[in-house]
């Protein structure tokens, strides 16, 4: 096994189980030692049998024993077998199970920011994959390597009783078996496995990214771009796999010449121990029929060690969600009370991000500055980053290159507090099925229904409110199934005014709205948030004609920047852009 693997069996998520369940664990060992012994004195018993009955023995007795030990080691044999995979089974079962539980705890305190750090199609491979997967490494890789180990050592102990110098050679040629082969394997396919393992997790994750966001797909018009990718991608995976195809049939047929010249190095030593006299020629079938069990036992090495780097790829993966849990940063709640009553810079400085170590930036070198009061629209279509810099902004994400600071802090250090300064108007705001003055009051819990009604009034939602049967008690549904989708907006930008924060993001608050309605949301918006750092996320131009800045993101890097009659002066694209929006002008 190669040396840089060797810490699988002391990681964190391996070791401790092992230690858990040691005396079932040597229990499989046990088993599975005991099956592969049978298959052995199976085909022994098997041979001595078939020669001594070739002989024509006088009598059926001198049989009898051989005849009753087959049946016994023929019988024995599936039932250590069956016995071994029970038990195997339930030792990891029992295992998954500790490690599910582990991993949905973690996952649990990191659930409302975890759909920032992570995509849902790496959170479902997590969950759908990479547990799953470890079984094998018990199933599939501990227990045939153990058991093959302890047949090495048996084989060659017993060989031993018969000839040291025929014993040292049989360990030899078996080591080549058991340990050369799957090394070179191991090596051989290591970078292979590696890539297989990350082809594998972006078609999963951005398969499912792509079916959770197929309403984007569509509107971006971009569904054969993603097809062609993920084609692409699956030729990749083909190609390797047809590269590791090609280097287990080579490997295999390297192990079948090795287990010929075992075979013909045990004919050639039984043979010419029965002619020296040492023991009957009616041995000499029984000798060489075990090589066959061996080589049964051997073989699943080379295959069991080749995945090694798959299972330390699916250990990374559960190690970056434990990392990632929120207790790992520090609150920093009086921070942000001070920074809560500066004047607050937003600053991005050289900032890059990709969501996984294996993928290309989602953002690339991202400069920008952002002062207080300033209102910057961020453009760009589906999948640019421009959702990222906003939870770079929120301190959800943490830069994997440069930093995103609030004044001197950066933000990932007070992400927990965060709320106290910056607040957040999405698409689809999260409404509850409680009353209005219940929902409104989220933004701030302290807030007295004065201080409500006032918030409720200042978006032109308070005699709307009145009007209804119950008024502010009235209920909104799942939801708030009970109002249009610019009331709904409404009802959560006065939870957004509640909260007083200085900086508000706006991620796509107007998307599905009719135009109207879009253009009166828009102009509540900024009026109500007078004074305040609007950062507006969108993909079309509704309204940018009132930014301070316009910056344009395009495959993760700023492409325009500036004021709004600055760039319908200076860029075609620009302009283009925004008469779509904008037909009459």
């Amino acid at each position: 096994m190669a040396p840089k693997q060797s810490n699988i069996f002391k990681h964190a998520w391996v070791k401790p189980y092992l230690q858990q369940n040691k005396k079932l664990l040597l229990l499989v060992f046990l088993l599975g030692t005991m099956t592969f012994i049978c298959a052995s004195a199976l085909m022994f018993t098997s041979g001595y049998l078939i020669s001594k009955s070739a002989t024509h023995p006088e009598n059926i007795l001198l049989v009898y024993v051989p005849i009753v030990l087959v049946r016994t080691f023929g019988i024995f044999r599936p039932v250590f077998n069956y016995a071994e995979q029970l038990t195997g089974h339930s030792f990891v079962l029992k295992i998954l199970s500790k490690m599910r539980v582990r991993l949905y705890q973690k996952l649990e305190t990191q659930a409302l920011t975890l759909s920032n750090r992570f995509s849902t199609g790496n959170l479902l491979g997590v969950l759908a994959d990479d547990i799953e997967h470890l079984q094998n490494l018990y199933l599939k890789t501990i227990f045939p390597s153990i058991f093959a180990f302890i047949l090495y050592i048996i084989a060659v102990v017993a060989l031993g009783f018969f000839s040291i110098p025929f014993a040292l050679l049989m360990a030899l040629l078996l080591f080549v078996l058991v340990v050369i082969i799957p090394l070179v394997s191991l090596l051989a396919n290591r970078k292979r496995m590696i890539q297989m393992k990350s082809l594998r997790g972006e078609l999963y994750a951005s398969l499912t990214d792509a079916v959770m966001g197929l309403s984007d797909w569509k509107i971006s018009g971009k569904q054969q771009t993603f097809l062609t990718a993920y084609e692409n991608i699956e030729q990749q995976q083909d190609a390797l796999e047809y590269e590791m195809d090609s280097l287990n049939r080579r490997r295999n047929l390297l192990f079948q010449i090795v287990v010929a010249v075992v075979t013909l190095v045990m004919i050639a030593f039984a043979g010419t121990s029965a002619n020296a006299g040492e023991f009957a020629h009616i041995w000499i079938a029984a000798f060489v029929l075990v090589v066959f069990p061996l080589a049964e036992a051997f073989a699943p090495v080379s295959d069991a060690v080749s995945h090694l780097p798959n299972y330390d790829t699916s250990l990374k993966r559960l190690d970056a969600i434990e990392e990632a849990s929120p207790e790992s940063l520090p609150s920093a709640k009086e921070q942000v009370m001070k920074l809560k009553n500066q004047p607050l810079t937003i600053t991005f400085n050289d900032v890059s991000f990709k969501y996984d170590a294996t993928k290309q930036n989602v953002l690339q070198q991202i400069t920008l500055q952002f002062q207080q009061g300033e209102k910057i629209a961020i453009l760009g279509k589906t999948g640019s980053g421009k959702s990222t810099l906003a939870r770079l902004i929120l301190g959800a994400l943490t830069p994997t290159e440069g930093s995103v600071r609030l004044n001197e802090h950066d933000t990932a250090l007070i992400h927990e507090d965060i709320a106290d300064i910056v607040g957040v108007l999405e698409q689809k705001p999260h409404l509850f099925d409680t009353t209005v003055m219940n929902n409104i009051r989220l933004g701030n819990v302290h807030a007295t229904d004065e201080e409500v009604i006032e918030a409720a009034k200042k978006v032109q939602m308070h005699h709307y409110i009145e009007s209804l049967p119950d008024g502010y008690n009235t209920r909104m549904q799942e939801l708030g199934e009970r109002f249009s989708g610019g009331e709904r907006q409404r009802i959560a930008l006065a939870r957004v005014l509640l909260q007083d924060s200085p900086i508000v993001i706006l991620d796509e608050p107007t998307v599905g709205l009719d135009s109207i309605t879009e253009n009166q949301l828009i102009d509540t918006i900024l009026k109500t948030l007078e004074g305040k750092t609007i950062i507006w996320i969108t993909h079309h131009l509704a309204g940018v004609d009132q930014m301070d800045q316009v910056i344009f993101i395009d495959q993760g890097m700023v492409h325009l920047k500036g004021t709004h009659k600055e760039l319908l002066s200076r860029s075609t694209r620009y302009k283009r852009l925004y008469s779509l929006d904008h037909p009459m002008i």
